[in-house]
């Protein structure tokens, strides 16, 4: 798996050893990011990647002009295979890697984002929670199927599925 474009492009990830992850596709990376960037939406933003797993969605977010970037996982492994992945694209000045259940992090208070990558296993089914919590402007959600929105709180842009995965954007709608 690689850095798709930008500053790092190119540049190898790893994934934690021993550990089932679903890192986000290079193919869909590239049409995230290119949906992204047709809304002006990633140079100079701030982001947060959400069950970061190899940290792939924000170091491509930092790799292609991200100010800064926050990593969240719960697994051990995977904190440290982001924090190796940001040493090795040489973004790690600009990422913040947090060991913690998602959810509670959510709940400390984080700033608000500019960008949210929402990206946990296939499994979870925790959607309506963590929308209702998430600090961002616009969130980049990949699913195994379609995430219901409420849409008093975010307003979908776009909805692709890719092959076994759905990506969809969505902004927060104003005054949330």
């Amino acid at each position: 798996m690689r850095v798709v474009a930008g500053v790092a492009g190119g540049r190898r990830l790893q994934a934690p050893a021993g550990r089932k992850i679903r890192p986000t596709s290079e193919r869909v990376r590239e049409a995230l990011f290119n949906a992204l960037g047709s809304l002006d939406a990633v140079a100079g933003a701030t982001v947060v990647d959400l069950f970061a797993g190899t940290g792939a969605l924000g170091i491509e977010a930092l790799s292609r002009g991200a100010e800064s970037a926050t990593f969240v996982d719960a697994d051990a492994r995977a904190v440290a295979a982001i924090r190796e992945n940001l040493r090795v694209t040489g973004l790690a000045e600009r990422g913040r890697v947090v060991h913690s259940d998602v959810l509670r992090f959510l709940g400390s208070g984080p700033p608000v984002f500019d960008i949210a990558f929402a990206d946990p296993p296939y499994a979870f089914d925790g959607w309506a929670a963590l929308l209702a919590v998430v600090p961002a402007r616009l969130v980049a959600i990949e699913a195994r199927a379609h995430v219901p929105l409420d849409e008093a709180a975010w307003h979908p842009l776009r909805s692709r599925r890719y092959g076994d995965t759905v990506v969809t954007l969505a902004r927060r709608v104003e005054g949330e």
